[in-house]
């Protein structure tokens, strides 16, 4: 194990059954690190059950529910450690898994972030939503992964078991290297929750740094902890940043025909699952376009740094159309 200096930061919010369920076996398997609690003002006894019963662990009080991106950027903000993880309370860890991954951090200057494989807790041997094997973008923004491509999941049969660089890791188990975290801004408390680690990535490799994932490694997510899937507040998160970070990231020769592209298919979204009832969706949809519109000079104002330097895991297509009309399902489909 390298000399670096780890923290395991694991934020919490009314989330006490995870913290029962995960977090003792985190502290035992992760002996080369200091391990915290980000707490955002839980009411349901999470920070006196951690006193209680796994007493080394630290305890950083946030003080009200700043989402993911505002909990982190704030609890991160007053360590120190070399290299920050970023693990979600609802992940089962394995034995050793943070020797490959901090090695690549101690070996590779130019890494700023990383994610291990990150399998399904309920179906071991799937990929997990939230990451997988790593995350691509399409020529549009929008975020896929290896082994995962929209909501179909591939199980795990060693085909992305090739350690190599993507566009974004993911905020389910985030390696970061401290230093370049800062250079690059840090994860943006605007975003509150969703997407904000693809943020974070984009803006990471315009700084001239690498993403990556490391395969060798392994976590088990159970997922949904804080916001179920059909919840139309996550909805509502998912388009309004699946927007905001592409106004802030995209070079603009590119965001001029992206945006109409986007705002269409999230129209179309909306209109059809209206016909069939879901009336939740659709005004979170509209909920997230008028928030966008509302917030364009703040967003634009936050353009900034190199857009012209190459971006690593990147699709050159667009997932609707391949998915939908072209049938590929897997992510080695995309590249055949």
């Amino acid at each position: 194990m390298s000399a670096l200096r780890v923290a395991v930061v694991i934020l919490n919010w009314n989330g006490k059954r995870h913290l029962e369920r995960f977090l003792p076996e985190v502290v035992a398997l992760s002996p080369e690190a200091t391990v915290y609690v980000a707490d955002n003002s839980s009411t349901d006894g999470s920070v006196e059950w951690v006193r209680g019963h796994v007493p080394s662990v630290h305890i950083i009080q946030n003080g009200e529910n700043l989402g993911y991106a505002g909990g982190y950027a704030k609890a991160l903000a007053g360590l120190d450690e070399d290299i920050l993880v970023l693990l979600n309370s609802d992940v089962e860890v394995t034995d050793g898994w943070l020797v490959p991954t901090v090695a690549r951090f101690a070996a590779e200057s130019d890494l700023a972030a990383l994610q291990p494989k990150i399998l399904d807790l309920t179906v071991p041997t799937r990929f997990e939503y939230a990451g997988a094997a790593g995350g691509y973008i399409d020529m549009l923004g929008i975020p896929l992964c290896r082994g995962r491509l929209l909501d179909t999941l591939e199980d795990d049969q060693g085909q992305y078991d090739t350690a190599t660089d993507v566009f974004w890791a993911s905020g389910a188990c985030l390696f970061v290297r401290a230093a370049h975290y800062r250079i690059s801004g840090g994860l943006d408390p605007d975003l509150f929750a969703h997407m904000e680690e693809i943020d974070l990535c984009w803006r990471m490799q315009r700084s001239g740094y690498r993403v990556a994932v490391e395969p060798s490694a392994a976590v088990y997510h159970l997922g949904g902890g804080t916001l179920s899937t059909g919840s139309p507040f996550k909805t509502y998160l998912n388009f309004r940043n699946g927007l905001l970070i592409v106004l802030r990231n995209m070079p603009l020769a590119r965001l001029l025909w992206v945006l109409p592209i986007r705002v269409a298919q999230d129209v179309v979204a909306a209109w059809t699952r209206l016909l069939v009832g879901d009336t939740g969706y659709f005004k979170a949809v509209a909920k997230a376009h008028l928030h966008v519109l509302g917030r364009l000079s703040s967003t634009w104002k936050k353009r900034s740094g190199n857009y012209s330097r190459p971006l690593k895991g990147t699709y050159q297509g667009v997932l609707a159309v391949t998915y939908f009309i072209k049938g590929k399902r897997r992510f080695s489909q995309l590249f055949g």
